[in-house]
């Protein structure tokens, strides 16, 4: 998952984001449970350059992520920490995912990247998606970047 400036409202990133900003008590969540790699969008764009310029990559499947996995719930108590704010998580059944259609883990297997392209993610760890938050909060937080947002309206 790709987040950073800019990312859609349909995000959880944004989503978190935007609330908090917005001073909610509560965050409105659909499953806090899932696993995701969160990949800083500056990764991401670095890691199809270097496949890209790879002659080695054609044809190659090569799995670009942080390398690092986090749940749903551990994320938003990572971006409430950067804001220095407290987050409760509300189960919103208009967010809950039907029935056989929410994945439970995404996690990039970067080993292929890392070997073929000599790539690693700038932003990986709980370090680096703890950086790449703070850039993207600093986005989010500029009044006209967050004013293009609805906190109160649940984006599909």
């Amino acid at each position: 998952n790709t987040y950073g400036p800019r990312q859609s409202a349909r995000a959880v990133i944004p989503t978190v984001i935007t609330q908090l900003l917005a001073g909610k008590e509560k965050i409105n969540l659909g499953s806090v449970l899932p696993t995701r790699d969160f990949s800083f969008v500056e990764d991401t764009v670095n890691g199809f350059i270097a496949i890209a310029e790879s002659d080695g990559a054609i044809g190659e499947v090569i799995n670009i992520g942080s390398g690092f996995e986090i749940s749903i719930k551990n994320m938003v108590d990572v971006v409430a920490d950067i804001m220095g704010t407290k987050a409760v998580i509300a189960s919103d059944a208009n967010r809950v995912r039907p029935a056989a259609s929410e994945v439970d883990r995404l996690f990039a297997d970067i080993t292929k990247a890392k070997n073929l392209l000599n790539w690693t993610p700038t932003y990986g760890g709980l370090n680096g998606f703890h950086l790449g938050l703070e850039r993207t909060l600093e986005w989010f937080g500029n009044p006209t970047n967050l004013s293009k947002y609805n906190s109160n309206r649940y984006v599909i």
